[in-house]
């Protein structure tokens, strides 16, 4: 273990909040077991207490620690997708206080695939509640610079983990009756999970009192103001006297010149446009434009993962 993790490990064991790298985004992380260092969480983040945590285990075998009544189609998906970007929600044990889940008899959970996130959890005697390091409704960040920029001044240590891999929340999937449902689209899609457990139902938005993690119809948002275009050529002829930046999918420019757009992939990859992101909104909210105009992405595999990012952040700015 380096010296970084010696010293993320001892700040986590006395309580504290440190930021941590994961595949999906960088995590605000506490141990989850001590109800109020989870309590720092919600004040550093100003996230609303109705709003659940994930909770990131070390192992499939440490879930029954935390979880009960495991349904086998959870099982399934664990042996598939874990470590990695998929969070199951499940009964939960009494272990977990309820601060972590809101109140609900819930627990979100998952195993992070990131090598340093996982090296720090096989080296604690606690899992790791962990939403994203970011004001609560804002962009998630994917680098540790995004972390320093928003909660630098918050927090006792941001671990260095390099640019996040996936680069979008993990997808989330609870169960009604043992059957699953979709909580949140994310890094993993819809097709992938069925491929491994029949059709799913979809629940995903929940302006009240949300059942897990990433429901809420705000949110991932800029500061700046935030649209969605699917005729990026009308975009541009009606805001021509504005300042905008433009974050682009398809690999055509629209005749704009190179400062006023981010290219998220030259080859219409979706994996390398989720993945650049998050960043990307961060680059363009910093340079104080009047408008932040999107291209929306194609409606398959992660790209519907990729809109419901974008309609959040649209959402928010109305």
């Amino acid at each position: 273990m380096n010296s970084e993790l010696v010293v993320a490990k001892k700040l986590l064991e006395q309580g504290d909040v440190i930021a941590i790298p994961t595949e999906t985004v960088y995590g605000l992380a506490a141990n989850a077991f001590n109800q109020e260092a989870v309590s720092k969480i919600y004040a550093i983040k100003e996230r609303p207490l109705f709003n659940p945590l994930i909770v990131h285990i070390k192992a499939s075998s440490y879930l029954e620690t935390i979880a009960q009544n495991i349904p086998p189609k959870a099982w399934q998906l664990a042996t598939a997708f874990w470590p990695g970007p998929l969070t199951l929600v499940l009964e939960k044990k009494e272990i977990i206080p309820k601060i972590v889940t809101s109140g609900n008899e819930t627990v979100a959970v998952r195993i992070p695939s990131h090598p340093i996130a996982l090296e720090l959890l096989h080296h604690l005697d606690f899992p790791l509640a962990a939403p994203s390091a970011n004001p609560f409704g804002y962009i998630s960040p994917t680098c540790s610079q995004h972390v320093k920029k928003q909660l630098g001044d918050k927090i006792s240590l941001v671990v260095e983990g390099g640019i996040c891999s996936k680069g979008i929340e993990s997808t989330i999937l609870g169960f009604d009756n043992f059957e699953p449902v979709l909580y949140r689209v994310g890094a993993i899609s819809k097709e992938e999970i069925e491929a491994v457990i029949g059709t799913i139902q979809i629940k995903n938005k929940s302006t009240t009192l949300p059942q897990a993690p990433g429901m809420l119809s705000k949110h991932y948002a800029p500061k700046t103001r935030f649209v969605i275009s699917t005729d990026l050529s009308k975009s541009i002829e009606e805001n021509r006297n504005k300042k905008v930046g433009y974050l682009l999918f398809s690999n055509q420019n629209y005749g704009l010149n190179s400062k006023q757009f981010i290219q998220l992939s030259t080859e219409n990859n979706l994996s390398e446009a989720a993945q650049k992101l998050y960043a990307a909104m961060h680059e363009l909210d910093d340079q104080n434009l009047d408008l932040i105009v999107a291209e929306r992405f194609p409606d398959i595999g992660i790209g519907i993962s990729l809109n419901d990012r974008l309609q959040r952040a649209q959402e928010t700015n109305f």
